[in-house]
């Protein structure tokens, strides 16, 4: 069944959705994109759903999915595909000793391949996707040329906001894609989020550990703030120290939860001289009292 077909079924996007808290806009654009023959990058924050959208929607598409992290190792052989060496020895070149890489099994299968944070990824690794994005099939010196299933589609995420490791993408490569910018969510749909995987019936304690994580994306003293996983992390540990009995209040069981869980998800900002715990406790002071 083509992609064209899977989006036009009625229950397509309802099943998609169904893996989704909120996120109604970017779904809407993500599929449209796709099923449109497009690739697409999604750039934002850590913890902004940019990997659940697009593995819900190869999931519930019944499509392949490739998951390749962008780092300083993933060479070109790495993405491409190699041939097996000591096969080599024995039989020179073949394309029966080419061992394919996720590009390749993602064109050979019509999947879709998702390189996780694009921008660590080396620029002459990079370039090897030209290729692909633009003709749809590549060419593996001594193997063949490799041409790509209609359902095979790049996708791929990037946080702009993290320098470190990180490297320009040229035009060249950016030209190829379609651009999703993707932000944080509300709070309410924050808050969904923290309770459906943490399954805390407390609704005040998943407010308080939403509120608090939010804040400090917000804080003047902080270059970088926590995503929503500090939440979910903060509240889960916040209804063990709670359920324990070990705590004579509320407060001071979900500032200790908060120490464990925002610490080190926060970015104190070099011209301040405050330790993380120092800002946390000053976060939820000023959201207690």
């Amino acid at each position: 069944m083509s992609v064209d077909r899977r989006i036009e079924e009625g229950s397509t996007r309802v099943d998609v959705e169904a893996d989704i808290v909120g996120r109604g806009r970017e779904l809407n654009l993500v599929l449209a994109a796709v099923n449109a023959g497009r690739d697409v990058m999604l750039e934002g924050p850590p913890g902004t759903s940019k990997s659940t959208i697009l593995r819900a929607i190869s999931r519930n598409w019944g499509i392949p999915f490739f998951l390749v992290e962008g780092n300083a190792e993933l060479t070109p052989a790495r993405l491409v595909g190699h041939h097996n060496p000591a096969r080599v020895l024995k039989e020179d070149y073949s394309t029966d000793n080419f061992v394919a890489g996720p590009l390749v099994e993602a064109m050979r299968q019509g999947g879709f391949l998702y390189i996780e944070e694009l921008n660590r990824a080396p620029e002459d690794t990079l370039n090897v996707l030209l290729a692909a994005m633009a003709e749809r099939e590549v060419v593996v010196p001594r193997a063949g040329r490799v041409t790509a299933l209609p359902t095979f589609r790049l996708l791929a995420s990037m946080n702009p906001f993290d320098s470190i490791g990180t490297a320009r993408i040229s035009d060249s490569v950016y030209d190829r894609w379609c651009r999703l910018a993707v932000g944080y969510q509300d709070a309410k749909s924050e808050s969904d989020i923290v309770a459906s995987r943490t399954g805390c019936t407390d609704v005040s304690l998943v407010d308080d550990g939403v509120a608090i994580t939010r804040a400090t994306r917000v804080h003047q003293d902080l270059r970088r703030g926590s995503s929503v996983r500090g939440a979910i992390d903060l509240v889960a540990i916040a209804a063990e120290l709670i359920s324990t009995g070990d705590y004579e209040d509320r407060f001071t069981a979900v500032l200790d939860a908060a120490h464990l869980a925002l610490s080190a998800r926060i970015a104190v900002d070099d011209a301040v001289e405050l330790s993380p715990e120092v800002v946390i406790t000053e976060i939820c002071e000023n959201h207690f009292f």
